[in-house]
């Protein structure tokens, strides 16, 4: 698979430049280059294991890179204060352990820390968005994986910065809450806000993202729009997964299995897993 050159000078966003993360003597992250511009979604696609939770990870500035750098709006954010990076960008990881029995409201009003004061008008409209009015005064520690993942949703979009960064926010989320979040997340973006987000579902990236950047072995092997980088012949070789790919009523991909009237071959039957 030839390599994707690195993109002209940014603009404005989030920037990885050159980013290579080693742990435990592998290389998870291996010379990327991508950049996320404001008022935009960014998707992050890819097998288990190609890097996506790792480039969040740096993106955010949480994870140091062994060597590159990652930039907003041109400085490095990894020189940043911690308090102040905590006003420029909101993280929702890819899990939400609930020990603490704090209310689902508190655990929402954590996310204006960095600011040190409420904002009840962005409190109130972010609850509604999130559907969760309904839980403010539950312990989180009752709540079910969904509930509890639109709780963490509303904790980081009251931390109002101008950027996201999300791991699988639709994970936990039933069809209608898994739309809504994603429609949520795309009119932040509208707002002028920078969205990064990992998503598996590859049908949900190509109705949503803006551009879709594709991972696999730590690499970039795509970046560009949904339908020019979610191809049948390039989903097949990163995922070892023979796909159609269809388009529903608005024109969007549609990635679906090839079944057909033949089995289609398992992941280690895929000339993918036979190099």
């Amino acid at each position: 698979m030839p390599d994707v050159p690195h993109p002209a000078e940014p603009r404005s966003g989030l920037s990885a430049r050159g980013v290579t993360v080693r742990k435990g003597g592998r290389v998870l992250l291996d010379d990327v280059t991508v950049h996320a511009p404001r008022g935009r979604v960014t998707a992050l696609v890819g097998p288990n294991g190609a890097g996506k939770s790792t480039l969040l990870a740096a993106l955010s500035g949480d994870e140091a890179p062994d060597s590159g750098r990652v930039e907003l709006d041109g400085a490095d954010l990894h020189a940043v204060p911690i308090r102040d990076r905590a006003r420029m960008r909101a993280v929702l990881p890819q899990s939400h352990p609930a020990t603490v029995p704090f209310t689902a409201g508190e655990v929402i009003e954590f996310g204006r820390s960095p600011w040190g004061e409420a904002d009840p008008e962005l409190r109130r409209r972010v609850i509604a968005d999130c559907d969760v009015a309904h839980l403010l005064d539950r312990p989180v520690t009752v709540l079910s994986g969904g509930e509890l993942a639109r709780v963490h949703c509303a904790r980081v979009l009251v931390q109002d910065t101008p950027v996201l960064l999300l791991d699988e926010p639709t994970a936990a989320l039933d069809l209608r809450h898994a739309e809504a979040m994603l429609r949520l997340i795309g009119a932040r973006a509208r707002e002028g806000v920078a969205v990064v987000v990992v998503l598996h579902d590859l049908a949900a990236a190509a109705a949503h993202a803006d551009d879709v950047v594709v991972l696999d072995g730590g690499r970039v092997v795509a970046a560009g729009a949904p339908a020019d980088t979610l191809t049948a012949e390039l989903i097949g070789d990163v995922y070892g997964l023979d796909v159609e790919v269809l388009a529903d009523s608005g024109g969007n991909p549609v990635i679906v299995p090839a079944r057909g009237r033949h089995p289609t071959p398992t992941a280690t039957e895929h000339p993918k897993h036979r190099r």
